[in-house]
Protein backbone atom coordinates (compact mmCIF):
# COMPACT_ATOMS: atom_id res chain seq x y z
CA UNK A 1 0.00 0.00 0.00
CA UNK A 2 1.06 3.59 -0.47
CA UNK A 3 1.96 5.95 2.37
CA UNK A 4 0.46 9.43 2.99
CA UNK A 5 3.68 10.97 1.64
CA UNK A 6 3.38 8.88 -1.52
CA UNK A 7 -0.24 9.96 -1.98
CA UNK A 8 0.77 13.62 -1.72
CA UNK A 9 3.49 12.97 -4.33
CA UNK A 10 0.98 11.22 -6.60
CA UNK A 11 -1.43 14.16 -6.41
CA UNK A 12 1.41 16.58 -7.19
CA UNK A 13 2.15 14.59 -10.39
CA UNK A 14 -1.43 13.64 -11.32
CA UNK A 15 -2.76 14.31 -14.83
CA UNK A 16 -5.68 11.85 -15.18
CA UNK A 17 -8.59 11.26 -12.76
CA UNK A 18 -7.39 7.72 -12.05
CA UNK A 19 -4.42 9.27 -10.21
CA UNK A 20 -6.84 10.58 -7.57
CA UNK A 21 -6.40 7.90 -4.93
CA UNK A 22 -9.54 8.66 -2.89
CA UNK A 23 -11.69 8.39 -6.02
CA UNK A 24 -10.21 5.16 -7.27
CA UNK A 25 -10.13 3.33 -3.95
CA UNK A 26 -13.89 3.89 -3.81
CA UNK A 27 -14.44 2.74 -7.39
CA UNK A 28 -12.19 -0.31 -7.07
CA UNK A 29 -13.16 -1.11 -3.48
CA UNK A 30 -9.47 -1.87 -3.05
CA UNK A 31 -6.16 -0.51 -1.84
CA UNK A 32 -3.64 1.56 -3.86
CA UNK A 33 -0.13 0.41 -4.76
CA UNK A 34 2.77 1.82 -6.80
CA UNK A 35 4.94 -0.09 -9.24
CA UNK A 36 7.62 1.62 -11.35
CA UNK A 37 5.75 4.92 -11.20
CA UNK A 38 2.38 3.37 -12.09
CA UNK A 39 -0.65 3.15 -9.80
CA UNK A 40 -2.81 0.10 -9.39
CA UNK A 41 -5.68 -0.71 -7.07
CA UNK A 42 -6.44 -4.19 -5.70
CA UNK A 43 -9.68 -5.40 -4.11
CA UNK A 44 -10.86 -8.84 -3.05
CA UNK A 45 -11.63 -10.10 -6.55
CA UNK A 46 -10.80 -7.29 -8.95
CA UNK A 47 -8.25 -4.61 -9.61
CA UNK A 48 -7.57 -1.51 -11.70
CA UNK A 49 -4.19 -1.01 -13.37
CA UNK A 50 -3.45 2.58 -14.44
CA UNK A 51 -1.01 2.78 -17.33
CA UNK A 52 -0.33 6.51 -17.01
CA UNK A 53 3.14 6.82 -15.44
CA UNK A 54 3.59 9.52 -12.84
CA UNK A 55 7.29 10.19 -13.32
CA UNK A 56 8.07 9.51 -16.98
CA UNK A 57 6.65 9.15 -20.45
CA UNK A 58 4.63 6.05 -21.32
CA UNK A 59 6.72 3.12 -22.58
CA UNK A 60 4.97 -0.03 -23.80
CA UNK A 61 7.80 -2.31 -22.65
CA UNK A 62 7.73 -0.99 -19.08
CA UNK A 63 3.95 -1.22 -18.93
CA UNK A 64 3.96 -4.78 -20.26
CA UNK A 65 6.40 -5.79 -17.50
CA UNK A 66 4.12 -4.19 -14.88
CA UNK A 67 1.09 -6.04 -16.24
CA UNK A 68 3.05 -9.30 -16.08
CA UNK A 69 4.13 -8.69 -12.47
CA UNK A 70 0.70 -7.62 -11.24
CA UNK A 71 -1.38 -10.39 -12.80
CA UNK A 72 1.10 -12.94 -11.51
CA UNK A 73 0.60 -11.69 -7.96
CA UNK A 74 -3.21 -11.80 -8.16
CA UNK A 75 -4.33 -14.88 -10.12
CA UNK A 76 -8.08 -15.12 -10.51
CA UNK A 77 -8.68 -11.38 -10.23
CA UNK A 78 -10.66 -9.50 -12.86
CA UNK A 79 -8.55 -6.59 -14.09
CA UNK A 80 -9.62 -3.28 -15.59
CA UNK A 81 -6.55 -1.99 -17.44
CA UNK A 82 -6.22 1.50 -18.89
CA UNK A 83 -3.38 3.20 -20.73
CA UNK A 84 -2.80 5.63 -23.59
CA UNK A 85 -1.91 2.58 -25.68
CA UNK A 86 -2.57 -0.99 -24.60
CA UNK A 87 -0.56 -3.97 -25.86
CA UNK A 88 -2.40 -5.53 -28.78
CA UNK A 89 -2.53 -8.87 -26.94
CA UNK A 90 -4.58 -7.33 -24.15
CA UNK A 91 -6.99 -5.61 -26.51
CA UNK A 92 -7.52 -8.72 -28.60
CA UNK A 93 -8.29 -10.92 -25.58
CA UNK A 94 -10.26 -8.44 -23.44
CA UNK A 95 -13.85 -9.31 -22.56
CA UNK A 96 -14.73 -5.60 -22.67
CA UNK A 97 -12.91 -2.87 -24.62
CA UNK A 98 -13.15 0.88 -25.07
CA UNK A 99 -11.19 3.67 -26.76
CA UNK A 100 -11.64 7.35 -25.99
CA UNK A 101 -9.82 10.56 -25.04
CA UNK A 102 -9.57 12.59 -21.87
CA UNK A 103 -10.82 16.12 -22.49
CA UNK A 104 -9.15 19.15 -20.91
CA UNK A 105 -10.27 22.77 -20.63
CA UNK A 106 -7.81 25.63 -20.38
CA UNK A 107 -9.08 28.87 -18.88
CA UNK A 108 -7.75 30.69 -21.94
CA UNK A 109 -10.01 28.66 -24.25
CA UNK A 110 -12.96 29.10 -21.88
CA UNK A 111 -12.51 32.88 -21.81
CA UNK A 112 -13.22 33.03 -25.53
CA UNK A 113 -16.78 31.76 -24.96
CA UNK A 114 -18.40 35.08 -24.00
CA UNK A 115 -21.63 34.33 -25.84
CA UNK A 116 -22.06 31.00 -24.07
CA UNK A 117 -21.32 32.58 -20.72
CA UNK A 118 -24.06 35.16 -21.22
CA UNK A 119 -26.55 32.43 -22.13
CA UNK A 120 -25.58 30.43 -19.04
CA UNK A 121 -25.96 33.45 -16.78
CA UNK A 122 -29.52 34.00 -18.05
CA UNK A 123 -30.45 30.63 -16.52
CA UNK A 124 -30.17 32.26 -13.08
CA UNK A 125 -33.62 33.75 -13.74
CA UNK A 126 -35.04 30.23 -13.34
CA UNK A 127 -32.45 28.41 -11.26
CA UNK A 128 -30.43 28.66 -8.07
CA UNK A 129 -27.03 26.97 -7.64
CA UNK A 130 -25.96 25.35 -4.38
CA UNK A 131 -22.67 23.78 -3.35
CA UNK A 132 -22.74 20.84 -0.92
CA UNK A 133 -20.71 17.82 0.16
CA UNK A 134 -23.44 15.21 -0.17
CA UNK A 135 -25.71 13.53 -2.69
CA UNK A 136 -29.40 13.26 -1.82
CA UNK A 137 -32.01 10.77 -3.05
CA UNK A 138 -32.86 13.35 -5.75
CA UNK A 139 -29.28 13.19 -7.05
CA UNK A 140 -29.40 9.41 -7.08
CA UNK A 141 -32.73 9.45 -8.94
CA UNK A 142 -31.29 11.67 -11.68
CA UNK A 143 -28.23 9.41 -11.89
CA UNK A 144 -30.49 6.38 -12.39
CA UNK A 145 -32.46 8.31 -15.02
CA UNK A 146 -29.24 9.17 -16.88
CA UNK A 147 -28.03 5.55 -16.88
CA UNK A 148 -31.36 4.27 -18.19
CA UNK A 149 -31.56 6.99 -20.84
CA UNK A 150 -27.97 6.92 -22.12
CA UNK A 151 -27.07 3.22 -21.56
CA UNK A 152 -23.39 4.21 -21.20
CA UNK A 153 -21.93 0.71 -20.76
CA UNK A 154 -20.86 -1.25 -17.70
CA UNK A 155 -17.73 0.76 -16.91
CA UNK A 156 -19.49 4.15 -16.82
CA UNK A 157 -22.52 2.61 -15.09
CA UNK A 158 -20.36 1.30 -12.24
CA UNK A 159 -18.58 4.64 -12.00
CA UNK A 160 -21.84 6.61 -11.66
CA UNK A 161 -23.34 4.16 -9.18
CA UNK A 162 -20.29 4.52 -6.92
CA UNK A 163 -20.71 8.30 -6.62
CA UNK A 164 -22.83 8.51 -3.42
CA UNK A 165 -20.30 6.47 -1.46
CA UNK A 166 -17.38 8.40 -2.96
CA UNK A 167 -18.87 11.81 -2.16
CA UNK A 168 -19.73 10.68 1.36
CA UNK A 169 -16.15 9.70 2.19
CA UNK A 170 -14.11 12.22 0.15
CA UNK A 171 -12.68 15.38 1.70
CA UNK A 172 -11.87 16.96 -1.68
CA UNK A 173 -15.21 16.54 -3.46
CA UNK A 174 -18.02 19.05 -3.95
CA UNK A 175 -21.47 18.65 -5.48
CA UNK A 176 -22.89 21.64 -7.34
CA UNK A 177 -26.61 21.50 -8.00
CA UNK A 178 -29.06 23.58 -10.03
CA UNK A 179 -32.58 23.71 -8.60
CA UNK A 180 -35.66 25.38 -10.02
CA UNK A 181 -37.58 27.83 -7.88
CA UNK A 182 -39.90 25.03 -6.70
CA UNK A 183 -36.86 23.29 -5.20
CA UNK A 184 -36.67 20.45 -7.71
CA UNK A 185 -33.24 19.29 -8.84
CA UNK A 186 -32.63 20.07 -12.50
CA UNK A 187 -28.95 19.14 -12.87
CA UNK A 188 -25.80 18.48 -10.85
CA UNK A 189 -22.04 18.01 -11.17
CA UNK A 190 -19.61 16.15 -8.92
CA UNK A 191 -16.18 17.84 -8.81
CA UNK A 192 -12.89 16.85 -7.20
CA UNK A 193 -10.10 19.23 -6.21
CA UNK A 194 -7.49 16.78 -4.87
CA UNK A 195 -4.99 17.00 -7.74
CA UNK A 196 -2.45 19.82 -7.49
CA UNK A 197 -2.72 21.16 -11.04
CA UNK A 198 -6.30 20.56 -12.11
CA UNK A 199 -9.89 20.32 -10.98
CA UNK A 200 -11.72 17.18 -12.07
CA UNK A 201 -15.19 17.06 -13.55
CA UNK A 202 -16.16 13.65 -12.20
CA UNK A 203 -19.76 13.27 -13.40
CA UNK A 204 -22.70 15.39 -14.45
CA UNK A 205 -26.39 14.61 -14.91
CA UNK A 206 -29.55 16.52 -15.81
CA UNK A 207 -33.20 15.68 -15.26
CA UNK A 208 -35.74 15.24 -18.03
CA UNK A 209 -38.61 15.51 -15.54
CA UNK A 210 -37.44 18.87 -14.16
CA UNK A 211 -35.56 20.10 -17.19
CA UNK A 212 -34.60 23.78 -17.36
CA UNK A 213 -32.75 25.03 -20.47
CA UNK A 214 -29.05 25.71 -19.88
CA UNK A 215 -28.97 24.23 -16.37
CA UNK A 216 -25.84 22.25 -17.30
CA UNK A 217 -24.28 25.37 -18.83
CA UNK A 218 -24.87 27.32 -15.62
CA UNK A 219 -23.16 24.56 -13.63
CA UNK A 220 -20.28 24.53 -16.11
CA UNK A 221 -19.78 28.25 -15.51
CA UNK A 222 -19.84 27.69 -11.74
CA UNK A 223 -17.33 24.85 -12.07
CA UNK A 224 -14.84 27.01 -13.95
CA UNK A 225 -15.14 29.83 -11.43
CA UNK A 226 -14.56 27.39 -8.55
CA UNK A 227 -11.52 25.86 -10.27
CA UNK A 228 -10.01 29.29 -10.78
CA UNK A 229 -10.66 30.31 -7.17
CA UNK A 230 -8.95 27.08 -6.06
CA UNK A 231 -5.77 28.01 -7.94
CA UNK A 232 -5.96 25.21 -10.51
CA UNK A 233 -4.27 25.49 -13.90
CA UNK A 234 -6.99 23.74 -15.91
CA UNK A 235 -9.95 21.35 -15.67
CA UNK A 236 -9.87 17.68 -16.61
CA UNK A 237 -13.31 17.09 -18.14
CA UNK A 238 -13.02 13.31 -18.15
CA UNK A 239 -13.75 11.08 -21.13
CA UNK A 240 -15.75 11.89 -24.24
CA UNK A 241 -18.10 8.91 -23.58
CA UNK A 242 -20.47 9.59 -26.51
CA UNK A 243 -20.98 12.17 -29.30
CA UNK A 244 -23.48 14.25 -27.29
CA UNK A 245 -21.17 14.62 -24.29
CA UNK A 246 -18.23 15.32 -26.61
CA UNK A 247 -20.16 18.15 -28.29
CA UNK A 248 -21.03 19.70 -24.94
CA UNK A 249 -17.40 19.67 -23.77
CA UNK A 250 -16.10 20.98 -27.09
CA UNK A 251 -18.56 23.85 -27.26
CA UNK A 252 -17.05 25.25 -24.05
CA UNK A 253 -13.51 24.90 -25.37
CA UNK A 254 -12.71 21.40 -24.12
CA UNK A 255 -10.19 19.51 -26.25
CA UNK A 256 -9.27 15.81 -26.50
CA UNK A 257 -5.75 15.75 -25.08
CA UNK A 258 -4.78 12.31 -23.74
CA UNK A 259 -5.56 8.99 -25.50
CA UNK A 260 -7.42 6.38 -23.45
CA UNK A 261 -7.69 2.65 -24.06
CA UNK A 262 -9.47 0.26 -21.72
CA UNK A 263 -9.92 -3.47 -21.50
CA UNK A 264 -11.29 -5.80 -18.86
CA UNK A 265 -9.54 -9.13 -18.38
CA UNK A 266 -9.99 -12.26 -16.31
CA UNK A 267 -7.42 -15.01 -16.60
CA UNK A 268 -7.30 -18.44 -15.09
CA UNK A 269 -3.90 -19.91 -14.19
CA UNK A 270 -3.28 -21.21 -17.71
CA UNK A 271 -4.46 -17.94 -19.21
CA UNK A 272 -2.04 -16.00 -17.01
CA UNK A 273 0.84 -18.22 -18.10
CA UNK A 274 -0.03 -17.71 -21.76
CA UNK A 275 -0.34 -13.94 -21.37
CA UNK A 276 2.93 -13.73 -19.44
CA UNK A 277 4.69 -15.61 -22.24
CA UNK A 278 3.25 -13.17 -24.78
CA UNK A 279 4.20 -10.11 -22.73
CA UNK A 280 7.69 -11.44 -22.10
CA UNK A 281 8.21 -11.73 -25.83
CA UNK A 282 7.71 -7.97 -26.06
CA UNK A 283 10.37 -7.11 -23.47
Amino acid sequence: MITPDQERWILSKAYVPEHIVSLMTTISKGQPFLSKGHLYYVGDARGILVGYPLDSEFYSEIFSSIVKDVITCYPGHTWSIIAPRLPAELLSSGVEKQSDFYYSLSFEDFDRKEGLKRIAEKATSRLTVEVTRAMTPAHEAITKEFIEREDPGNLIREFYCAMPDYVLHSETTLVISARNFDGYLSAFYVLDFAAKDFATYVIGCHSKNHYVPHASDLLFLKMVNMARESGKDYINLGLGVNPGIQRFKKKWGGKPTIPYEFCRQQWGIMGIRTMIDVLLSRL
